[in-house]
């Protein structure tokens, strides 16, 4: 993984729009740590913590009490992880990475205190949360509305648009477990999901990858009303 300016990433993020020298302190007390794919950052009621997504994947899921997994957001670069729990506590999410990540500690009680005192960062903070909310909000209308096979494309494109090669091929590296996790099914029904995409030549699968060859073609099937 190339090295990556952090104090760009930031920039670009919502932190960005934080004072000058807020800014600065941030980047100052931070830490740069690296997560191979596959890495669980946070577990249900884990302490607070804050984390800008400098490079890779995330996976941001809740869990059944029989152990069923749902997808309620992906964080990807220039993301930042663990806003709502600063503000809000701890909560009954997990964190994964599903690709190779790098991460940029945010100071957390640096940030907050900031916030408590300066109008600025409380209404930046505010902005953040409202994304957030809307995000998950699309993503939960996703969850409940639509069936396994649209869920299934959606999160392969979701996927795939952030593992592209260099020579353009979409491929999403993941098992058909991870996929069912990922989109609240179990792994049968997505195979059998996976097999029309095949048998519709969108797609080529092989261990833990999924090739997409017609990434317009499975667009189509994330969001059909005539399907729900």
């Amino acid at each position: 993984m190339g090295d990556v300016d952090v104090a760009a990433v930031m920039a670009g993020s919502f932190l960005g729009h934080l004072p000058v020298e807020l800014v600065e302190r941030l980047l100052a007390s931070g830490e740069r740590i690296h997560f191979p794919a596959g890495s669980t950052l946070y577990r249900e009621r884990s302490a607070p913590r804050a984390l800008l997504v400098v490079q890779g994947l995330l996976r941001v899921y809740m869990s059944s009490p029989e152990g069923r997994q749902v997808t309620v957001r992906y964080a990807r670069t220039r993301d930042v992880l663990g806003i709502a729990v600063l503000v809000g506590g701890p909560a009954d999410v997990g964190v994964q990475t599903l690709a190779d990540s790098t991460l940029f500690r945010i100071d957390a009680g640096l940030l907050t205190t900031a916030a408590r005192t300066d109008s600025r960062v409380s209404w930046a903070m505010a902005e953040e949360l409202s994304r957030r909310l809307y995000e998950n909000l699309h993503q939960t209308a996703v969850n409940a509305f639509g069936t396994v096979r649209q869920r299934v494309a959606a999160h392969l494109l979701d996927l795939a648009s952030t593992q592209q090669s260099p020579h353009g091929e979409l491929i999403a590296h993941v098992s058909q477990q991870e996929l069912a996790d990922a989109v609240g099914s179990v792994r049968e029904v997505v195979a059998r999901v996976l097999r029309e995409f095949r048998q519709a030549q969108l797609v080529t699968t092989s261990a833990d990858r999924v090739h997409l060859l017609d990434p317009t073609g499975l667009h189509d099937q994330t969001w059909n009303p005539d399907d729900v």
